[in-house]
């Protein structure tokens, strides 16, 4: 049963965390835009799908990678009692990124800053693809912006390590960038309205409340299989 909800998790984590995609990937967004020639402008979209297909790839295989090495390791010495203490840290994460979400506690931002150091090198590697010669270019900067440091993401991350495998987190990620994927195509243009209720504070609040007690449910579910 529990198992079952890593992905529903991962995909209210995309969904929910609307406002603060809005605000970390900004810049992305404007990026993206400028990017793309004159005369292409047209084919948007096209440019759109293969970005977001390149960053859900990206996140499809950090999940596939965190999910196989804590599968791994409960095999090796944590066992069961290890991977609920796991899903311990991920139901809390949760109430944490509700709490941030909603603007009443800035924690992650400590958490988004420790993944800056190997950024720095990956981020350069965007300049090769751009300005934009073919949609298709737009999937390889997909895939390196996929690594932008996130509390989002890093929250996402947590139920792919308590998913019991490597396809097993490679499917939390993908549902989780699939989720994102509304915020994403508006912030490319397709929808301006869009963008703007998904940043309203109304929104953030009502986000962050749904996304703490789905992590409060999950704690009292992982506290009572370890009791």
């Amino acid at each position: 049963m529990t198992g079952q909800l890593d992905p529903v998790a991962a995909l209210l984590i995309g969904l929910l965390g609307a406002g603060h995609c809005i605000a970390m990937c900004g810049g992305v967004a404007a990026a993206f835009s400028m990017a793309i020639p004159q005369s292409q402008r047209r084919w948007q979209w096209l440019y759109l799908l293969g970005y977001n297909a390149g960053r859900i790839g990206s996140y499809a295989l950090a999940g596939a990678l965190v999910g196989g090495v804590f599968a791994g390791l409960a095999d090796i010495s944590l066992g069961k009692q290890g991977l609920l203490w796991l899903r311990l840290l991920a139901g809390l994460m949760m109430v944490l990124l509700g709490l941030y979400l909603a603007r009443w506690w800035n924690g992650l931002l400590a958490l988004e800053r420790l993944g800056n150091g190997l950024w720095r090198h990956i981020k350069p590697l965007a300049g090769c693809f751009v300005p934009f010669r073919h949609p298709l270019a737009a999937l390889p900067f997909g895939m390196i912006w996929g690594w932008l440091p996130c509390g989002l993401v890093y929250s996402a991350l947590t139920w792919s390590a308590v998913s019991g495998g490597a396809a097993e987190g490679a499917l939390v990620m993908a549902l989780f960038g699939l989720g994102t994927l509304p915020t994403l195509l508006a912030l490319g243009g397709l929808a301006g309205s869009l963008r703007h209720w998904l940043n309203h504070a109304g929104f953030r609040r009502a986000s962050g409340i749904l996304l703490i007690c789905y992590g409060l449910f999950s704690l009292y579910q992982a506290l009572s299989l370890l009791s």
